[in-house]
């Protein structure tokens, strides 16, 4: 077969492929149409669950006489007009293909007024042939659209629609996500002549209240717990239960308004519920996100269900944590009566995980974990978490007293005798001291492992971890850890955890010293310069070289082979 250009006809149908999937994807592109031109009021009318009949009427500007032939043409719009445009996208639309898709695959009426045109007038589409016929009809200022016999020239799809009540649900379901969206709009939905849904305008925080219960239901509204979180222009805020629910029919997430089903934002979200949910329980929320324009791809997804952020890491993370914050914060039920801002400043971000010595979100005074620290944690802690005054302006050794041997050994002269002192050795003792007085912070993706059943009583080994710093939590079959002693969150928890668990009562010190300290690792010169400034700081060299290293004869060495 020759390559050849597709009929207009066939190239919307396959396009019709990607934008109508079935009735409740139609009515999500025409009342994202009506609220893009500035509707405040959207009616919609369904008959036999949307094989017979759709209308959307809305109050908005209306398409003049002139554009409504046009309008229904392929990449016809006026939401782009230049690629700097499509960078920074406001509109819920701007493809231009959700009319004429629909037009191509069913019997579509177009009727517009704006305000400024004195006649209202009509367009008409069928699938077939696509020949727009143009007349004048009385109609009020705004727009409304009839989809009539959807897939009526396409038996193939038809026959893939489901029963009349199995379509509804799923326009149902999509009215109520944008009702969600959009609380300063009054949406009604009638289904067989019989109004069904009807949701005013909610512009007080009473009315959302209550909107949101007519949508998630009354228990929904009654327990949702509220949550406003900012930090660098991402902005998130909503509703939420931390107690989860039975089913996955209360997740609404929007994005700039736009309803979401993001790979990202799930897995931040069940990254913030994990080990707080009970097994056969799901998340229930209703979050807003908002953020620059500039910083999302909304074109990335061809029913527009998935987005692109440009830098996915922090708006995983924010989400994460300001979800997290939120569940754990105890005082959440008399920030509901007055919900409050968190505003997190750009130098100094007032996430735990940042900086885990300053009070936890939400603490008006104490200190980290609410109790004191005590003196000499802290300043490990300090000196863990940011390089010493010494260490940051002290000149490179250029003579160091000592000699790295294949990155694993030192040879060193001390009061006049020879040394060979493992590198290894000296690093586990470092983490060995930092363990002493151990200070938790916080991880920022908690760890989680299934527990054998032969690990089931576990409550000594939490206690002896514990000790160490490390703050793990128990559920079920599953060990949760959500805290490691600080200076410690770079290694890779997932592997070390399960060895930690495995090792004998009382052991956890040593195999996790073993375990970051492997005999084969190899050190860089500035990693060995490091660990001796150490020392030195602590006067603990002497001891170090008593207890670990090996007294060499080479004195004697020198004195049979010197010539």
């Amino acid at each position: 077969m020759s390559i050849q250009i597709l009929p207009a006809r066939l190239a919307n149908q396959i396009a019709a492929g990607e934008v109508v999937e079935r009735p409740a994807s139609v009515i999500k592109e025409l009342v994202e149409n009506s609220l893009d031109a500035g509707a405040d009021k959207i009616e919609l009318e369904i008959d036999r669950g949307g094989h017979k009949r759709i209308l959307i009427r809305d109050n908005g500007n209306g398409i003049v006489q002139d554009e409504l032939e046009l309008a229904l043409s392929r990449h016809a719009t006026s939401k782009i007009s230049c690629l700097d445009d499509l960078e920074q996208i406001l509109s819920l639309g701007f493809r231009g293909e959700a009319l004429a898709s629909i037009s191509s695959v069913a019997r579509l009426t177009l009727t517009s007024k704006p305000a400024s045109q004195a006649q209202a007038w009509q367009a008409r589409a069928e699938g077939r042939d696509m020949a727009v016929q143009l007349q004048p009809v009385a109609h009020p200022n705004g727009t409304s659209v009839e989809v009539l016999d959807l897939f009526f020239n396409t038996p193939a799809r038809r026959k893939f629609l489901r029963s009349e009540k199995t379509e509804f649900q799923h326009i149902d379901e999509t009215v109520k996500r944008i009702a969600l969206s959009r609380f300063d709009v009054a949406f009604s939905l009638k289904h067989n002549g019989k109004l069904l849904r009807h949701y005013p305008k909610a512009e007080s925080q009473v009315a959302r209240q209550k909107r949101l219960s007519l949508v998630c239901g009354q228990a929904f509204g009654q327990q949702a717990l509220s949550i406003q979180s900012e930090y660098q222009g991402l902005i998130l805020n909503g509703w939420l239960l931390n107690q989860g629910s039975t089913s996955q029919d209360q997740q609404y997430f929007y994005v700039n308004g736009r309803m979401m089903r993001d790979k990202l934002i799930n897995h931040a979200i069940r990254q913030a519920f994990e080990g707080i949910l009970a097994a056969d329980c799901h998340p229930a929320y209703v979050l807003y996100l908002q953020l620059d324009a500039k910083e999302v791809d909304v074109n990335v997804h061809p029913a527009k269900h998935e987005v692109r952020f440009h830098q996915a890491r922090l708006v995983h993370d924010f989400i994460f944590r300001a979800l997290q914050d939120a569940i754990e914060r105890p005082q959440f039920e008399e920030e509901l009566a007055q919900p409050q801002v968190r505003q997190m400043p750009d130098a100094e971000p007032r996430h735990d995980y940042i900086r885990p010595l300053q009070a936890k979100v939400g603490e008006s005074t104490g200190m980290y974990r609410g109790t004191g620290l005590p003196a000499r944690a802290a300043d490990n802690y300090q000196q863990l978490m940011r390089p010493s005054p010494t260490a940051a302006t002290a000149p490179q050794l250029n003579n160091p007293p000592w000699l790295l041997v294949q990155g694993r050994f030192l040879l060193l002269e001390q009061q006049q005798k020879a040394y060979l002192l493992e590198v290894r050795k000296l690093a586990k003792t470092q983490l060995k001291e930092s363990l002493k007085a151990p200070v938790s912070q916080p991880l920022l993706m908690p760890v989680a492992v299934n527990l054998s059943d032969s690990a089931a009583d576990l409550t000594n080994k939490q206690d002896e971890l514990e000790a160490l710093g490390f703050v793990v939590k128990i559920d079920k079959h599953k060990l949760m850890l959500k805290q490691v002693p600080a200076g410690f969150r770079q290694y890779h928890w997932p592997d070390l955890l399960p060895l930690l668990i495995d090792c004998p009562a009382g052991e956890a010190l040593n195999c996790l010293l073993g375990a970051l300290t492997d005999t084969k690792q190899s050190y860089t010169h500035e990693q060995v310069q490091q660990l001796w400034q150490w020392c030195q700081q602590r006067n603990l060299l002497n001891e170090i070289l008593t207890a670990q290293a090996t007294e060499l004869p080479l004195a004697d060495w020198i004195q049979n082979n010197a010539d």
